[in-house]
């Protein structure tokens, strides 16, 4: 027997913020219960409506700005039109300053929570543009038969419905300004409503769209996706099933492949549309400097790069290292990494297949499992707990940790404390501008 969802009050509650959630939702009470509103910052009194209600929170969205007392000196007005329905951002009501010390602060914050951790310095947050620096994405693609529309964006916050959206500002202006030229597009083919994403992509050059189609195109919608690349530019790629479907239609020419360039270390990146890439290059440049700066590393250094992906620390360390080991769990990866090497004439390197979440033990008796100087470590999401773990096979007197995910860096530095290492030094940096994700970096040493 199902249960039925209670009717959420029409009417706005007044309520006054009293702090912000680790999500960057304003915090408040009402007849004893946790409020989390979106929009609603420390100190102000808002008028908020009802999304969702739980059994121990509520969940709510400030209806008018305009109906706000006390805002909060670091309110400020979107620079985009959407954001206030789009869930691609949550935070562009707020300065981008407030925002890069709001995320410092989660992470202090985790790393308290979780591993009772207070890092010897804290480092200066690293930032950069704050529009137009997105070059990967997934859109959503939905076709309205009610009005014969198609909607092309980000799903809208708490919804799985696509945001009717005419640009996206965060996007690198070739995607974020098309977006009406894409609902054009894909409303002019046969299938519209068979298409439910688009994927873009950009490297430093050239840019790409991955179509996935649900059902056959036609030789007319083949014709019209080949006449939109040659008219546009966009490389056009069209994925029929899972991620190993996606091959690329047009143009001929060229290959596959994008590139990006690191150019303080004279390297260049191939990468297929499909493959894990930052999002924020200058960012990405940054981060890539500050990691290396804190390895130290030197002419006699052997260093392990965990979760290398298609080497992206990894050669820029081989031009200090005497040799670097990348270690990735996808076969794909590990033959991009070492077609950038060659691409690069580096050959100090190796790159090895292994699935990191497994307990290391699998792989003790592998040669790769052994004395290592320095070690890089930029897991996923969901941390690199089983290699911590393990750490006392490989004893390395300095430690790199790049984290997304500060829950889940704070539980690793607690493994790696105890295991004798100290937290010399942490600090954020704004890879997703107007967005409640935290990407950070600590410094371990024995």
């Amino acid at each position: 027997m199902s249960r039925r969802r209670k009717k959420l009050p029409e009417s706005p509650l007044a309520c006054s913020i009293e702090s912000l959630s680790h999500e960057g939702r304003g915090i408040a009470h009402h007849d004893g219960k946790t409020l989390f509103v979106d929009g609603g910052l420390p100190g102000e009194r808002v008028q908020a409506r009802y999304i969702n209600r739980r059994r121990k929170h509520d969940e709510l969205s400030v209806e008018d700005n305009a109906l706000i007392e006390n805002p909060h000196p670091e309110r400020t007005e979107p620079p985009c039109v959407h954001a206030r329905v789009c869930g691609g951002c949550a935070l562009q009501h707020v300065n981008p300053e407030f925002q890069i010390l709001h995320k410092q602060q989660v992470l202090l914050d985790q790393l308290q929570h979780f591993g009772k951790l207070q890092p010897e310095d804290i480092a200066l947050p690293l930032t950069s543009m704050e529009l137009g620096y997105r070059t990967k994405a997934r859109l959503g693609v939905r076709y309205v038969q009610k009005y014969d529309e198609v909607l092309v964006g980000f799903r809208e916050r708490h919804s799985n419905f696509v945001t009717r959206i005419e640009q996206c500002d965060v996007l690198v202006p070739a995607f974020g300004q098309s977006i009406n030229v894409l609902k054009t597009l894909v409303h002019s083919l046969s299938v519209r409503q068979r298409i439910p994403q688009i994927e873009v992509a950009a490297g430093d050059k050239h840019y790409a769209l991955v179509i996935r189609h649900m059902d056959p195109l036609t030789a007319d919608d083949i014709g019209k996706l080949i006449a939109f690349s040659e008219d546009s530019g966009l490389a056009i790629y069209l994925q029929s099933k899972g991620p190993e479907t996606v091959q690329k239609l047009w143009p001929e020419d060229g290959g596959d492949l994008l590139s990006y360039h690191l150019p303080d270390y004279d390297l260049r990146f191939e990468f297929h549309p499909n493959d894990f890439t930052q999002v924020n290059p200058a960012m990405n440049q940054s981060m890539v400097r500050q990691a290396l700066a804190w390895l130290a590393v030197k002419s006699e250094d052997k260093v392990l790069d965990l979760f290398c992906g298609l080497g992206n620390f990894t050669l820029p360390l081989a031009r200090s290292a005497k040799v670097v080991t990348g270690v990735e769990g996808s076969v794909g990866m590990v033959e991009r990494g070492y077609h950038n090497a060659r691409l690069n004439h580096i050959k100090n390197v190796e790159f090895l297949a292994a699935d990191l979440h497994l307990p290391l033990i699998h792989y003790e008796k592998q040669a790769w499992v052994t004395g290592y100087d320095k070690v890089l470590l930029d897991p996923p999401r969901s941390g690199a707990e089983e290699f911590v773990k393990a750490i006392h096979l490989f004893q390395p007197p300095r430690l790199v940790y790049v984290s997304c995910n500060p829950a889940t860096l704070a539980r690793d530095a607690g493994l790696l404390v105890e295991r004798g290492y100290k937290l010399q030094k942490v600090g954020v940096l704004d890879m997703f501008p107007h967005t409640t994700h935290v990407e950070s970096m600590a410094l371990f040493s024995l």
